[in-house]
């Protein structure tokens, strides 16, 4: 059922995780906050290797619900893989994500999807100003935020908030992967999507199950956000990063190396006595920094030469033509 070519107004994707409890409740909630707006619709749920019943459930809601379409993954994959595959399968104008616990609200259908259409953001981010959670996750969310905003100059208050809003363009043109679902306003301005917006949404209590957030994800979070802030800078120009690191740390140790030597020959000319170069630390200090520049300034070389046989190296977003 997902080979259709229609275009439609809105496609809400639902990545969902052993949550047989909570999905035909939700279902029926999107159906109650979407029918008044009389658009054509869809939802792709994305079962990512859930081990209760889960899939069963969807399948049966998929006879209620024609608007329903699924993806099931044999095993669980993550969050980022169910959004890249739910993006992928996308028709509507209007891109929507969410939770399948019950906490984001679909009630907030509405208001995102006209501040798509109407405020022409490329994509909006949900904020839970007042959150339900324990403080064994908020705690941790406030320090990712909090670096986020500050690495990436994004001045949103809640990079995690599962329910997001965007343009269609916007998801086609990502790649989510990894723990990088939590950053995705930072893929989308690195696209060339620069309008993004921020819309306070109301946070429910957790009504079945409990919380798949640990702390591991807290870790792979900061290390995905590292790398997205180098891939983002240095991945078509690697050698401006370990070429600089590289003169500057060769240069360095020669001009260590360079003192010694004078010094020795100063010491010499006034027949001071004074040890070999040779026995001095800073002499293998100031040639482990030659080496080492030598070799960063290779490595910048090597990346750069790779970069050049890139498929995508002269893949650029183009807005439109006249």
């Amino acid at each position: 059922m997902l080979n259709s070519d229609e275009k439609l107004d809105l496609t809400l994707v639902i990545p969902l995780f052993n949550e047989e409890e909570s999905i035909t409740e939700l279902l029926e909630w999107i159906y109650k906050a979407v029918k008044p707006m009389d658009i054509r619709f869809e939802a792709i749920v994305v079962d990512d290797g859930s081990k209760d019943e889960s899939w069963t459930i969807i399948k049966k809601m998929s006879a209620v619900y024609p608007w329903l379409k699924a993806i099931r993954f044999r095993r669980n994959y993550g969050k980022s893989a169910a959004l890249h595959c739910g993006f992928r399968e996308a028709k509507g104008e209007v891109v929507i994500t969410m939770d399948a616990d019950l906490q984001d609200s679909p009630d907030e259908i509405p208001e995102l999807v006209r501040m798509i259409k109407e405020d022409n953001f490329d994509l909006v981010s949900g904020w839970k100003k007042k959150r339900q959670d324990p403080l064994g996750k908020t705690i941790p969310s406030r320090i990712f935020n909090r670096t986020a905003r500050l690495v990436s100059g994004i001045k949103l208050h809640d990079f995690n908030c599962g329910l997001k809003a965007y343009k269609l363009e916007v998801v086609q043109n990502i790649e989510v992967y990894g723990e990088m679902h939590r950053y995705i306003p930072i893929l989308a301005r690195r696209a060339g999507f620069g309008r993004i917006g921020e819309k306070v949404v109301h946070h429910r209590e957790r009504k079945y199950g409990v919380t798949k957030f640990g702390y591991e994800r807290f870790i792979k979070g900061f290390l995905d956000l590292l790398s997205i802030m180098f891939i983002s800078k240095f991945a078509n120009r690697p050698m401006h990063l370990f070429g600089s690191l590289g003169t500057i740390t060769f240069f360095a140790g020669f001009l260590s190396a360079l003192w010694l030597g004078i010094r020795k020959l100063w010491h010499v000319y006034q027949g001071i006595e004074s040890p070999l170069v040779t026995n001095s630390p800073y002499f293998y200090i100031a040639l482990t920094c030659m080496i080492l520049g030598t070799q960063l300034f290779m490595t910048g070389f090597v990346a750069e030469l790779v970069g050049r046989i890139r498929p995508d190296r002269n893949h650029y977003q183009i807005s439109e033509k006249l």
